[in-house]
């Protein structure tokens, strides 16, 4: 009797079912669990990605965000309905000093051409036989936001949401790898060298009337943003106005961390072994570090042209951190611009094309959902 017992917990276990996609799946959570733990690549959300891919390939567990029924798939409600992108963007409003692009609004402009990698590698997808909705959906990688990827992905093709996800996030975190060589290989050493004037200092009331007019006018050109865009705002206007700090604080700390929780582990749990071990996969995440790699060469470009416009007034590095990775990205110019001149401080300035690169990146997906969303 023990025995049959014994016999019958083990067959209808989930060891009896665990195939080698699903064991191969477990090893890629742990992987990603490493990196998140041990090299600290953004950990707050590469970790419960990283765990809901674990749980999500454990046989007979039932926690895929497509179970319908299990608690992942009333948690990813939020992310197929674009809650929880549009919360996170709430908190990184709030999180936001748009002062520097205030104080050098060219920095828009910048903010813009590092959104090339989006459209270039939107094109290369297509070329390799993905549908407009996926090429879109894998471009936007190019943006270096999570949150828009997600977005973008979860109304255009949810199928491909894990490995899209999942790249955004990595090469988010591998900015300070892959961005310096590019840098370096597209300008001069004079260049790099060049000191930038300080920015004039802006007014509070041209901080609360920002998020105002670049709601209305965003939201009004591209109705399609204005959950990413309109939350965005909402919260560095908390920030600005001065007279809702708890709301600041909490859209900033508390919200921001739940939110970030439910998305990372909704978000993880959609790449299951059998939709995510494909070849399209590979080509997933090859294509979105071309489009982070473009992304960063249209930045520097266009400084390298500011640069010559400007007569040696504008470093080519800010360029850059157009890319909507914020702060990272600016630091990364800054320290490219130190390494060239120790006297070189460019953070402040590199600041105003990080966070123009948010506004782009939302904007970038605004347009391609109005262009193919059903």
């Amino acid at each position: 009797m023990f025995t049959h017992a014994l016999d019958r917990i083990v067959h209808e276990s989930g060891f009896a079912l665990l195939d080698w996609r699903s064991a191969l799946m477990l090893v890629v959570a742990g992987v990603l669990l490493y990196l998140a733990i041990a090299k600290k690549f953004e950990p707050l959300l590469l970790l419960p990605i990283a765990f809901g891919i674990l749980m999500a390939n454990l046989p007979l567990g039932q926690m895929s965000s497509h179970d319908e029924g299990g608690l992942f798939y009333y948690l990813y409600m939020g992310v197929k309905l674009g809650i929880y992108p549009s919360l996170i963007f709430m908190g990184v409003g709030a999180m936001t000093d748009f002062g520097p692009l205030i104080s050098r609004p060219s920095s828009l402009m910048l903010g813009a051409a590092a959104q090339f990698g989006i459209f270039f590698a939107f094109t290369v997808a297509n070329l390799l036989g993905f549908t407009p909705q996926e090429a879109s959906s894998i471009g936007i990688i190019g943006g270096a936001d999570g949150p828009t990827a997600i977005f973008t992905t979860a109304k255009l093709a949810p199928h491909l949401l894990g490995p899209i996800a999942i790249a955004a996030y990595s090469y988010m975190a591998l900015i300070p790898m892959i961005q310096p060589p590019i840098m370096r290989a597209l300008t001069t050493k004079k260049e790099r060298e060049v000191v930038m004037t300080m920015p004039r200092q802006v007014s509070k009331l041209e901080r609360i009337l920002f998020p105002i007019i670049v709601t209305v006018f965003v939201v009004l050109l591209l109705p399609s943003t204005a959950p990413l865009i309109g939350m965005l705002m909402l919260g560095n206007l908390f920030r600005e106005s001065g007279v809702v700090e708890r709301l600041n604080d909490t859209a900033q700390n508390a919200l921001m961390n739940i939110v970030t929780i439910f998305l990372g582990l909704t978000v993880g749990a959609t790449a299951k072994a059998d939709t995510f071990l494909a070849v399209e996969t590979l080509q997933v995440i090859a294509l979105g570090l071309v489009a982070f790699a473009f992304g960063t060469v249209g930045g520097v470009l266009l400084g390298k042209l500011m640069y010559v416009l400007t007569k040696g007034k504008v470093n080519p590095l800010i360029g850059s951190a157009g890319v909507s990775a914020v702060p990272m990205a600016a630091r990364v110019s800054q320290i490219e611009g130190q390494k060239a001149n120790p006297g070189n401080f460019l953070l402040m300035h590199a600041m105003g094309p990080n966070v123009a690169g948010v506004i782009g990146s939302a904007v970038a997906a605004g347009i391609l959902i109005a262009l193919f969303g059903h």
